[in-house]
């Protein structure tokens, strides 16, 4: 079956789109697993934010009092030690500042031969990230770290209400520019982008980019584990899997 609209009516009156994002990432495990070869495994990772809050004025009941910066002990050889001090120096400088939401809903897949390292990523799109300019520079910083560490990197955008391309912005930030988000990029599309290191020349970036549609069914997306060993995920059928699960019809 094809992409449903899960963030407009009449889908979003009988089923919240987090239900899906948060229901995705098991599926597309799910769908790799008889895939992946046996030295490499993946996991679903869903993190939201503001999700707990710290109380901090409990944190600080039953402190010590602070000695003073510089005290001296004596250790019962006679002789006299300098304590740490105790006391920190003020800030120089203190402000307000408000941290980005950072909504995940993601499959990380790994390398145990390589004590566990991160080879490929799949980002699905929240609202969150979308929503502010400083959601989407974070969530397209983060994309262009891992691409900077040689992991593939997917990113799944199925969100219809935020008119943002993230991977048009994450090109921006690589300073490059992709002829197929001319003359305006799609509000939902799905990307891979892998980046490929040259001895002797300048490292190049593959992309793999498709445009997404309302009603239309969605593509397979390539994962590359290695320099020379791509997997096919088909986000089709983990969608549809995850659809069926939650009674999507």
């Amino acid at each position: 079956m094809p992409l449903r609209d899960h963030f407009r009516p009449p889908l979003a009156d009988k089923r919240r789109w987090d239900v899906l994002h948060g229901q995705w990432p098991a599926m597309i495990v799910q769908r790799l697993f008889p895939l992946l070869p046996e030295r490499y495994y993946a996991g679903p990772s869903v993190h939201l934010s503001h999700s707990f809050e710290v109380d901090i004025g409990a944190m600080d009941e039953g402190d010590a009092e602070p000695s003073d910066s510089g005290a001296y002990q004596d250790t019962g050889g006679g002789v006299a030690v300098q304590t740490r001090p105790t006391v920190t120096p003020v800030p120089t400088l203190t402000v307000e500042t408000e941290w980005p939401d950072q909504e995940e809903y993601e499959v990380r897949i790994y390398d145990e031969d390589r004590g566990g390292r991160l080879v490929a990523a799949i980002e699905i799109v929240s609202p969150a990230n979308k929503d502010r300019p400083e959601s989407r520079k974070a969530f397209v910083a983060k994309c262009a770290a891992m691409l900077q560490q040689d992991v593939c990197v997917s990113i799944v955008d199925v969100v219809t209400v935020k008119q943002f391309n993230l991977y048009a912005e994450l090109m921006e930030l690589l300073d490059r520019t992709d002829p197929a988000l001319k003359p305006e990029p799609p509000a939902v599309s799905a990307v891979t982008l892998r980046g490929r290191k040259h001895p002797k020349k300048k490292s190049q970036l593959d992309v793999w980019f498709y445009p997404l549609a309302i009603g239309q069914p969605l593509p397979a997306l390539p994962l590359w584990l290695d320099v020379d060993l791509p997997v096919m995920l088909d986000l089709e059928g983990s969608y549809e899997d995850a659809c069926k699960v939650l009674r999507i019809a």
